[in-house]
């Protein structure tokens, strides 16, 4: 049995290249092919959705503080580009190369669904919520508002949607889709409860989210949670056994932080599948 190659998911931009959550980022991973490109937002203090993986602006910026004490304004200034540049491959190329600019302020939701709204090509875009929070399920109300703005919120069909709701917090994803049923959602884990184990999620859950650690513990887990309707989005995939793993069990969406070569090694892969395999 043959599977189709999974659909890569740029995991906070191209972030292996390029500084996780800026634009740079996610031109890159569009210049690579990305099918889809992934984001994970937290609310400012003045109520806007910017694209910031950690509680705090700390390890990605040129700056310190809590996201949700801060404003867009107050992070308009920031360098979030800087902390993370790529090396070349000799120093001939280091000495010659100009300085870039660096990337000042902080990404916002808006900002990178204009972005993928422009694209010429139609890439998804997976939108984790982040919890625990200072505004509780606020984000998920603010994600809700800024879609229906750009008219993401119903879309016609939810196989196809542009966006893709995600979240480690059983309480958001279940949030969400009350507020905007139409809208698929990814409930994202790292550790088995034993009814997802066999492949059973919630109802307000589409689509299975285990950690790449959990796959290779138990690759039948994918064909398990098929077998009821639900797609498996894999994160995070760099490692070329760890991308053969994946397709080889069926997943249907694999997040990477390098979209270029994880894409590269797929086209290259002539992999049979797993066979099913039943929970014990």
């Amino acid at each position: 049995m043959w599977q189709p190659t999974p659909d890569v998911v740029a995991h906070r931009g191209a972030s292996a290249h390029r500084a996780e959550h800026t634009r740079g980022a996610y031109e890159l991973a569009l210049e690579q092919g990305a099918d889809a490109l992934e984001c994970d937002i937290r609310v400012s203090r003045d109520g806007h959705l910017v694209c910031v993986h950690d509680r705090r602006i700390d390890r990605t910026s040129s700056s310190r503080g809590v996201v949700s004490e801060l404003t867009l304004a107050g992070m308009s200034d920031v360098d979030f580009d800087s902390w993370h540049r790529e090396l070349p491959d000799t120093a001939d190329e280091l000495v010659r190369r100009t300085r870039p600019v660096p990337e000042r302020g902080v990404l916002t939701l808006d900002e990178l669904l204009a972005l993928v709204h422009d694209h010429p090509r139609q890439v998804q875009l997976f939108v984790e919520t982040k919890h625990p929070v200072r505004y509780g399920g606020l984000v998920e109300h603010k994600l809700v508002a800024l879609l229906a703005r750009y008219g993401l919120a119903e879309p016609s069909d939810p196989e196809n949607s542009p966006v893709v709701m995600m979240s480690f917090s059983q309480a958001a994803v279940r949030r969400f889709r009350a507020a905007a049923p139409l809208v698929p959602t990814v409930l994202l884990f790292d550790r088995f409860r034993d009814s997802w184990r066999n492949g059973v999620l919630p109802p307000w859950a589409d689509i299975a989210g285990p950690g790449i650690r959990l796959l290779r513990e138990d690759p039948g887990f994918v064909d398990r949670a098929a077998a009821l309707g639900r797609d498996t989005y894999c994160w995070t995939v760099d490692e070329p056994a760890d991308v053969d793993l994946c397709r080889r069990s069926g997943v249907r969406y694999l997040a990477t932080n390098s979209p270029g070569s994880t894409r590269s090694h797929l086209a290259d892969s002539d992999l049979p599948r797993f066979g099913s395999v039943t929970a014990t």
